[in-house]
């Protein structure tokens, strides 16, 4: 086995990753900055701000649809342990966090009765480095608490067999457990052999869309001020006479203007109003932009258009998105089965080998429910090939194919994620 780095590597590693988390979590929370060129902006609207959740509804729009269900051929119980850690919020949060930093992690610790404890840490608090071959880390590192200002007051280091914790102003404590991997287990999103920790929802591409929106809608609200209050002028006045209060001018229904000793009167005129249709039409680019790169379309970014007249149309316009929760649902099935496994071995007291679990297999709901249209067409297709292949469709599959639960069916006790 390879050496270990040490907890100020990871420590170190941490700090350098903690940023870029930050950030996207601030773009998911509609709080980031707006860079503004200033060019034009007149300094009474330099602090404006406004903000889009069109990241916030990228990452949502996977991850609602990312429901958990069970673990099929489950030969180490490990739904009963998932049904003891609260999986409505269990599984949820690990999915989010993961598509907001491109990796979530699960900690295991003990509860009072010694039963595995799991709890969510987002990608801004954990790391560690991390095994190709399983998935699993080989060593790693933990901010379980952090205090007002952000310093970590209780922290975590997790090897093979033993998990120190280390807690400000006391001694280290160190856990053993039978475990053979670290008891921190990495949730992926998207995970390659260039980035293993994989790649966040929230890409470079969307932020700087969102940059160039943001500026688009700051600059329609200052462009309304004078929409608003169209500019008008007078023309003729006399030098020497008294100015005009510009505001009561501005609001006032009816102007009197008197003729000068000759005759002549100002004449009163109005510059055309500015029209708010260019912001509207570069604002709808962008929008097309985000969802080009998302795999949205520009109704779930607001940009009304044709509605999809049934539920095979909708999921046709989201082609993408599909694809997207299908890739989703292969790493993360592998990283709750890693996360379980090594429950298992806290539970059991035993090490288990990580190849004993190859037949549990991760059950999600499918991606988009089916309408009555498509449940009809579903039920011709299956008559017809089970009259050809009989026996081929049953209970199982079907629910797989539908979402919907036989009513003779009993529950396999799986853990899902309420959604």
């Amino acid at each position: 086995m390879a050496e270990y780095r040490g907890m100020a590597y990871l420590r170190r590693k941490l700090e350098c990753k903690r940023t870029r988390v930050n950030l996207r979590y601030r773009y998911y929370e509609m709080k980031n900055a707006v860079h503004d060129f200033g060019l034009v902006t007149p300094p009474e609207f330099k602090f404006f701000s406004e903000c889009l959740g069109w990241c916030g509804k990228a990452v949502d729009s996977l991850a609602d649809r990312l429901v958990f269900r069970t673990f099929r051929e489950d030969n180490f119980d490990l739904n009963t342990i998932y049904q003891m850690n609260n999986p409505d919020v269990l599984f949820p949060s690990a999915i989010l966090s993961a598509l907001i930093a491109s990796c979530s992690f699960v900690y295991i610790g003990r509860d009072e009765d010694g039963f595995p404890r799991m709890q969510v840490i987002d990608g801004g608090n954990a790391t560690g480095i991390l095994d190709d071959t399983t998935g699993l880390l080989t060593e790693g590192y933990a901010v379980l608490q952090r205090n007002d200002y952000g310093t970590p007051v209780r922290e975590a280091y997790f090897q093979r067999g033993k998990t120190w914790y280390y807690t400000r102003g006391e001694q280290p404590v160190m856990e053993e457990n039978p475990a053979p991997y670290p008891l921190l287990v990495p949730i992926l999103h998207r995970p390659d052999a260039r980035r293993p920790f994989g790649h966040s929802r929230i890409s470079r591409a969307c932020m700087q869309i969102m940059q160039g929106a943001l500026r688009t809608l700051k600059r329609s609200e200052i462009s309304a001020e004078f929409y608003s209050f169209p500019q008008k002028y007078v023309l003729g006045t006399d030098p020497d006479a008294e100015p005009m209060d510009r505001w009561r001018a501005t609001i006032s229904s009816m102007l009197q203007f008197t003729k000068d000793e000759d005759g002549d009167s100002p004449k009163v005129g109005q510059f055309t109003q500015a029209s708010m249709s260019p912001f509207t039409e570069q604002l709808r680019t962008f929008a097309a932009l985000f969802s080009g790169e998302t795999g949205l379309t520009l109704d779930d970014l607001g940009f009304v258009t044709d509605n999809p007249s049934s539920a095979e149309a909708i999921k046709a316009s989201h082609e993408n998105l599909r694809l997207a929760a299908r890739r989703a649902q292969a790493t993360f099935g592998s990283g709750f089965i890693n996360a379980g496994y090594l429950a298992a071995c806290v539970r059991d007291n035993y090490p288990y080998q990580r190849r004993q679990i190859y037949l549990t297999k991760p059950v999600w709901e499918p991606v988009f429910e089916p309408d009555a249209a498509m449940l009809s067409s579903i039920g011709d297709g299956v008559n017809k090939i089970n009259q050809a292949v009989p026996g081929y469709f049953g209970p199982e599959n079907l629910r797989d194919m539908t979402g919907v639960e036989s009513a003779g069916t009993v529950p396999a006790g799986g853990a899902g994620n309420g959604g």
